[in-house]
């Protein structure tokens, strides 16, 4: 079966057909359009995409970069990102359009192979600011960053009130009772995601007049067997600090085995808090209290920008934060009670 059959079958040419299949309905009436597909569902035709995205000058294919991946280091060790991945890939297919994955350890390396790809447009993860404007200048297509801090930059981004989740970290503990607190994070090297939430749990701090300097932070990459690592550190430390704060949930995740290794019972004499509320936060023992962020309304918000461009053929600046919320569930105790 092929265009040429439909459109005797149904007594048409074979640019209706042709129409009807790239969606160009106001050309076609609605009798005939219907007639055509009644006819394509019959006989279970399938279009060839690939000729069809040469004849609309289109791909149908989303590039979704991830940037700041070791050569050895495993994508899916991390979460969050298979998370955010589905999410996309959900959105992306809802459009009738196809994601490609790309890890790389420097964004720019992207840009060239972005073009030869010919993709209709793409998503960057997490990118510093100072890369932003190389990346939008050497690529000329619909581009949409995700959690990215370049406010001098004419881009789409989404993100989340990063500051207004480290806030509410420190206040969550702080009202249940704790004020020796400390917290678990990444090198704070630059402006960014991390950063912001940093500045917010310590402001809360500050303003509740609890004490905590820079020995309160315990440095950990955004790995399970990092965090188990400073989890047990930690340990050591069990009579100086009642309540712990993580910056993801995997690191909360490593760093309450680590406590656990050491025979430091989670949240009975230590409680954690973690960040992201990954639906992974409802298997751990104890269940985990998280700074919750909604994957889908980021996805969401991403893609009906970068799909806007990419119909209109125009640019879009925004810059739109999600704001967040606390799950509370069983890794803090309350010690006002």
């Amino acid at each position: 079966m092929n265009i040429k059959m439909i459109a005797q079958q149904a007594g048409v040419s074979t640019a209706t057909v042709s129409n009807v299949l790239n969606g160009n309905y106001g050309k076609v009436s609605q009798a005939t359009r219907q007639k055509v597909e009644e006819i394509i569902k019959a006989t279970g035709y399938k279009p060839n995409v690939i000729a069809r995205s040469l004849a609309r000058k289109e791909s149908r294919l989303i590039g979704v970069v991830v940037p700041y991946m070791a050569p050895d280091e495993d994508f899916f060790a991390n979460p969050y990102n298979a998370h955010i991945l589905a999410s996309l890939e959900k959105y992306i297919r809802g459009k009738d359009y196809y994601l490609m994955l790309r890890c790389v350890g420097d964004p720019r390396d992207i840009v060239t192979m972005l073009s030869s790809w010919n993709v209709d447009g793409a998503v960057f993860l997490g990118i510093y600011k100072d890369e932003v404007r190389e990346i939008r200048e050497l690529i000329d297509m619909p581009v949409v960053f995700l959690d990215t801090y370049a406010p001098d930059e004419k881009i789409v981004n989404v993100g989340i009130e990063d500051y207004r989740g480290g806030y509410l970290s420190a206040r969550y503990l702080i009202g249940k009772g704790h004020d020796k607190l400390a917290l678990v994070t990444p090198e704070i090297t630059s402006e960014g995601v991390i950063k912001e939430r940093y500045r917010g749990f310590s402001d809360a701090c500050r303003e509740a007049g609890i004490p905590f300097k820079k020995g309160n932070i315990y440095y950990s990459q955004s790995t399970y067997n990092s965090a188990v690592q400073v989890g047990q550190d930690l340990a050591f430390k069990s009579s100086d600090y009642t309540a712990v704060a993580c910056m993801s949930d995997i690191v909360a995740f490593g760093v309450i085995e680590g406590l656990k290794q050491c025979g430091i019972r989670v949240p009975y004499d230590m409680s954690v808090i973690g960040f992201d509320n990954l639906p992974d936060c409802e298997l751990m023992t104890p269940k985990l209290t998280s700074v919750a962020q909604d994957f889908e309304w980021k996805v969401k918000k991403a893609g009906d920008y970068l799909f806007r461009m990419i119909e209109s053929g125009k640019t879009i600046t925004a810059d739109e934060r999600q704001p967040l919320r606390i799950v509370e569930r069983q890794s803090v105790r309350n010690l006002r009670e």
